[in-house]
């Protein structure tokens, strides 16, 4: 193959385990683009927020399907390195899609069909041409089944759960960790039980426990798998 291939890579994993970390990491050294597919799903949940289309354990689904036209996400041009600004409707709402609210919601927007539609026909648009990291949920089973490379990334729930609280308790210095463990619990469960792209491991894809390993081995590792690739 030739070096200059440019290759779709899908990372994919449960909530806070590390899997963006990752594929910001390795679309850096790749020079490649980094493409957050939860932070759109945030998007969908943060517009639905501030019109009110929710209850506190629901959405209003029909209602938002109604309005899914006036929901338009982009990323920006980055700031540094792939730290590209989530744009609604042309507002900046990278800090407020990450607030615990968004987190309680966005599993619930995910289930829905029409939002997946959505938001799938976009990211295959963004990753037409190569050269991207897509890290999300269903990128290698289902947004591009034909990535050239699959990694799925897990970690404990409570190894998982200490991370968003550090994260989080940042800018909520009252959250608990027994709130964030509950919150993600709950975002495993729908995410793996929803009947359309729920979250499960491809079958070719390589499994990483970022539990068992540090930062840098796992940017190694999706490295070699990359070098091996292209030099075959």
């Amino acid at each position: 193959m030739q070096n200059d291939r440019k290759l779709i890579i899908a990372i994919d994993g449960y909530a806070s385990s590390g899997k963006s970390t990752l594929a910001k990491a390795l679309a850096d050294a790749l020079g490649y683009v980094f493409i957050d597919t939860g932070a759109m799903y945030r998007g969908v949940a943060y517009f639905s927020y501030i019109n009110g289309l929710y209850t506190k354990d629901s959405i209003h689904t029909e209602a938002l399907i109604k309005r899914l036209d006036e929901v338009h996400l982009v990323f920006g041009d980055p700031i540094t390195g792939n730290d590209r600004p989530l744009l609604l409707n042309g507002e900046n709402i990278n800090d407020p899609i990450r607030s615990s609210e968004i987190s309680a919601l966005v599993s619930l927007v995910a289930v829905i069909p029409e939002v997946r539609t959505k938001l799938v026909d976009l990211q295959r648009q963004m990753g037409t041409l190569g050269g991207i990291v897509m890290d999300g949920r269903d990128i290698g089973t289902v947004v591009f089944p034909q990535a050239d490379i699959k990694i799925f990334v897990t970690a404990d729930l409570d190894i998982r759960a200490h991370r968003r609280f550090i994260e989080m308790r940042k800018h909520m210095p009252d959250i608990t960790l027994e709130a964030v463990e509950a919150n993600l619990s709950s975002r495993d469960e729908i995410d793996t039980q929803r009947a359309i792209g729920p979250l499960k491991q491809a079958e070719d894809a390589v499994l990483f426990d970022t539990g068992l390993l540090t930062r840098e081995t796992q940017l190694e590792k999706a490295l070699t798998l990359v070098h091996e690739l292209l030099a075959e």
